[in-house]
């Protein structure tokens, strides 16, 4: 089973702690900086899981979920948009986007990893 989740974060701390409780957990952690970045890396190692923040340099998190779902090797991949966006309608707008599940920041390091576990294939 493919155990390797992209990140695409931008935040360093937040990074450091999704990647930690991650890695605590056994899988491999890949990580891009932007959306740019996030779309080649998914291209290019096809995760189990990506791992998506939502207010993103170079282009919103929204665009690459919505980028990523034309690609036919990724449609199916789990896209958990992980965001401080918390307002009425933001998780409606990320899986209109193309995301499968909606994660509020700070995540809860009790639940974190079993949320993601649920999206492996």
């Amino acid at each position: 089973m493919n155990e390797t989740i992209l990140v695409i974060e931008d935040n360093e701390q937040n990074l450091y702690l999704v990647r930690f409780l991650l890695e605590q957990s056994g899988f491999r952690v890949v990580e891009a900086r932007d959306g740019q970045e996030g779309i080649r890396m998914a291209d290019a190692i096809r995760p189990a899981v990506i791992l998506l923040d939502i207010q993103l340099p170079v282009m919103d998190g929204y665009a690459v979920a919505a980028e990523l779902r034309r690609h036919p090797a990724l449609q199916a991949t789990p896209i958990i948009a992980v965001t401080s966006y918390a307002m009425v309608g933001d998780r409606e707008r990320a899986l209109a986007a193309g995301a499968t599940d909606y994660v509020e920041k700070p995540v809860d390091p009790e639940t974190f990893v079993e949320r993601v576990r649920r999206h492996l294939v």
